[in-house]
């Protein structure tokens, strides 16, 4: 792995965020669509109401798909790694957190908790940030 200067782009970093949001939140999304009972039981979901359980679905599956022209034109597609680095840690900071400092470790909360950081830390380093921003 080569050395990259602050300013540039680590494309491998920025295609395998893209792919990990591909597999990841598609993967998940798609399931809570087809196999909502059979996630909530394997998780320990507490029971949920399946309209609200079919729009996360659905916005986690529509991340994914953009996954797919992502690879392709990565750079026009920061804005989905931009919305999961914000959302992700607000997640994190509203309700699990609070969990975790009630002595409360529900094993969904955990899962997500730990996969949420994957993609806050692959993230910062994928998002070029001086590059995506620059005026120019």
């Amino acid at each position: 792995m080569t050395h990259e200067s602050a300013g540039s782009v680590r494309w491998g970093w920025l295609k395998a965020m893209y792919l990990w949001t591909l597999v990841g939140a598609g993967g998940f999304g798609l399931s809570l669509l087809a196999f909502p009972g059979m996630l909530q039981a394997t998780l320990g979901f507490p029971p949920q109401d399946p309209v609200m359980l079919k729009v996360y679905g659905c916005v986690l599956l529509a991340a994914g798909l953009l996954g797919f022209p992502a690879l392709r034109f990565p750079m026009k597609f920061v804005p989905l790694l931009l919305l999961q680095l914000v959302y992700k840690p607000l997640w994190i900071a509203t309700a699990a957190v609070p969990l975790f400092l009630d002595g409360r470790f529900p094993l969904y909360v955990v899962v997500m908790t730990g996969i949420f950081l994957t993609y806050i830390v692959g993230d910062l380093i994928a998002i070029p940030f001086r590059a995506f921003f620059s005026k120019t």
